[in-house]
């Protein structure tokens, strides 16, 4: 008799949301074709040779999903404000064209024109968790491809140890880069391998459509396992290096936030606890998972360094 253990993160199937409830005639495994050609998404964003984008089990939720409507429009986007109803001031950021710069320890710097680099890459749809270190958290369809596809496009020198991820910088609609107490512009880091671990992920796409500008589309880089704000938005340049970077809100108040930014619902943040955590939708407050739940998956990243705050 198989014996099935549930995993720390897992939660019963009953406690799931109906998937045809949210995501109407996207049902099974992965999308129809008929529907891929009614996304939305850039041609090379919706099917790969005419196949459709599937979805990747791998990563079970364990939880019911957000619904869009919350999902988009309770957004942190400090270039464009420090509320959270950005997502009319966002949605003026021009998606195309869009272009992204690897640069750095590489051995051929370049530029990529995003719909290009989606020809060369194998889209699939991930159902991903997230924890905002304010203490709420939704769970949403992303659609995407791993970051370790675009490192090996990088083709990265040796001497690479880490990865510089910089959102946009466009003055034009951005009215908070006009903030300069911020140290713009946005940037976040990691290393090599935490950008080679299977969970670290480029999205374009969420619910089924291009990641809106308020999620941070028209591509954006996805850490589960962590506080989203190492999650940069817009993505316009990707460098890799040998120092450690020290990224935006680090720079900001490095009492408060720190490199590595992984979550763990025993360490607090200095001014709340992060114990708990606030389903955006239901408003639900559930108990905070170590590594978000994703343990399984990244833990070992962080063998033997002790000395580190991994967890600020």
């Amino acid at each position: 008799m198989m014996i099935h253990r549930a995993r720390g993160w897992e939660l019963p199937e009953t406690a799931v949301t109906p998937e045809n409830w949210v995501l109407g005639r996207r049902r099974g495994l992965g999308l129809a074709a008929g529907l891929i050609a009614g996304l939305g998404l850039p041609a090379a964003a919706r099917s790969q040779g005419g196949a459709p984008v599937a979805r990747n089990e791998r990563f079970t939720p364990g939880r019911a999903l957000t619904p869009e409507r919350e999902a988009t429009s309770y957004n942190n986007y400090y270039e464009f404000g420090s509320g959270k109803n950005v997502s009319s001031a966002a949605g003026r950021l021009p998606q195309r064209p869009w272009t992204i710069r690897l640069e750095g320890l590489v051995e051929k710097p370049q530029e990529l024109d995003l719909d290009d680099l989606l020809k060369r890459v194998s889209l699939e749809e991930r159902v991903l968790r997230h924890r905002c270190v304010e203490a709420w958290a939704m769970t949403v369809p992303w659609t995407g491809f791993p970051m370790a596809d675009l490192v090996r496009l990088a083709a990265p020198t040796a001497a690479a140890k880490f990865v510089v991820f910089e959102t946009v910088r466009d003055t034009a609609v951005m009215p908070g880069l006009r903030q300069s107490w911020y140290p713009w512009p946005y940037t976040e880091g990691c290393t090599m391998a935490e950008a080679m671990n299977e969970l670290c992920f480029l999205a374009v796409g969420l619910y089924g459509k291009p990641v809106p500008p308020q999620n941070g589309g028209p591509i954006r880089v996805l850490f589960p396992w962590k506080y989203g704000f190492k999650s940069g938005k817009a993505l316009a340049r990707i460098r890799f290096t040998d120092t450690r970077p020290v990224s935006f809100w680090e720079k900001l108040q490095p009492s408060e936030y720190g490199f590595w930014a992984n979550v763990n619902p025993e360490v607090s943040h200095p001014r709340w606890s992060q114990a708990t955590e606030r389903l955006l939708g239901s408003n639900e407050r559930v108990p905070t998972r170590i590594y978000n739940g994703y343990g399984e998956f990244v833990a070992d990243l962080y063998r033997g360094l002790d000395g580190e705050k991994l967890f600020l």
